[in-house]
């Protein structure tokens, strides 16, 4: 059986990424209350090695664009990696988003073996998906939820997961609807 590489990647993507945006939303309100300047939040990271939390968005963002930009054969979105504010990762979230809904499932399927250029190695699409960019992407979208828990702003489990694309389309009244905790 064969996967659909559109489904494995551009509804994954957007999902995660929605759900970043509205831990990004919890993140301001925390930081409002409880008076803490929103550059330490920026420039917080895990340990002194890792990427700060702005770059951890910054690279959930590149890794879900870039990956579908390369299977379709279409320019990357290139945003710089200018943000100083939530706020501005939110829009850099925003923009991200609405260009991955730009894609059609006609113009990502069928690249399972599409050999792709990645930092000069050649791979299949399909390898370069499932075995690099989604483990980058979950790995970025997960530290930049972890340095949010670690400064305390209050996140639960589904926070992160958020909600899949295809209950969104499939169910009427959704925001009232949640997963159990």
């Amino acid at each position: 059986m064969s996967i659909s590489m559109y489904e494995v990647s551009v509804p994954i993507f957007i999902q995660f990424l929605a759900a970043l945006s509205d831990v990004l939303s919890k993140a301001e309100v925390h930081i409002k209350s409880k008076r803490i300047d929103e550059t330490f939040i920026m420039n917080m990271r895990l340990y002194p090695d890792m990427y700060s939390f702005t770059l951890q968005v910054q690279q959930s963002c590149r890794h879900a664009e870039r990956i579908c930009s390369m299977l379709a054969d279409r320019p990357a979105l290139a945003l710089p990696n200018t943000e100083k504010t939530l706020g501005d990762l939110q829009s850099r979230i925003a923009k991200t988003i609405e260009f991955l809904k730009g894609f059609s499932p006609e113009q990502i399927d069928g690249t399972e073996d599409k050999i792709l250029d990645f930092s000069g190695r050649l791979l299949p699409g399909r390898i370069l998906l499932l075995s690099r960019v989604l483990p980058h992407f979950y790995f970025h979208c997960t530290t930049a939820y972890d340095i949010l828990r670690h400064c305390g702003v209050p996140l639960v489990k589904h926070d992160f997961l958020g909600t899949p694309l295809a209950l969104m389309d499939d169910f009427e009244g959704l925001k009232t609807w949640s997963f159990s905790r």
